[in-house]
């Protein structure tokens, strides 16, 4: 019993050495426009993203833009940005990516553009990040609106960045 004694009471007289106070850190105020932006950019963010959810398993259509008819990836961005965020984001994958801000993956916010080297060629698909390393896209004609993997997967290994429209 003695034995085990000695190392409680050590790790006790560690753990008291811890517990010193800290200094407060100064954590300077974000400007008006600063927190405007911040206020905004998460709300239209989640907005696109339940949208973007709310369509898992509707239809492929190549060039089509509503849910109805079925959505090719940049119909699906389109629609979505506009209904969700009142964003008019309009044209090819390539042409979204060109008119978007780029924000490093690591940075990507719920809501943000991803976008995908799937035709040898750049940009020439476009998802929806919502977190956790995953997206929402509208694949192809096999397929129906759904969510992916940014890490894992045949889309993984075509992640060129990602791209914003909130800021």
């Amino acid at each position: 019993m003695m034995r085990h004694a000695m190392p409680i009471l050590l790790l006790l007289w560690l753990a008291g050495c811890a517990t010193a106070p800290i200094a407060p850190v100064a954590v300077p105020k974000p400007s008006a426009a600063q927190r405007e932006n911040v206020a905004v950019a998460p709300e239209k963010g989640s907005n696109v993203v339940l949208y973007a959810l709310s369509l898992i398993d509707s239809g492929y259509r190549y060039g089509g833009k509503n849910p109805e008819a079925g959505l090719d990836c940049s119909g699906m961005v389109s629609h979505i940005y506009e209904k969700a965020a009142g964003i008019r984001v309009l044209g090819s994958a390539a042409d979204i990516a060109r008119k978007g801000k780029p924000v490093e993956l690591a940075q990507a916010r719920p809501g943000d553009l991803v976008f995908f080297n799937t035709r040898n060629r750049s940009h020439s698909h476009v998802g929806i990040y919502i977190g956790d390393g995953r997206f929402v896209h509208a694949p192809n004609s096999q397929g129906k609106v759904r969510t992916e993997s940014l890490a894992q997967g045949w889309f993984a290994k075509r992640l060129e960045e990602a791209r914003t429209y909130f800021d």
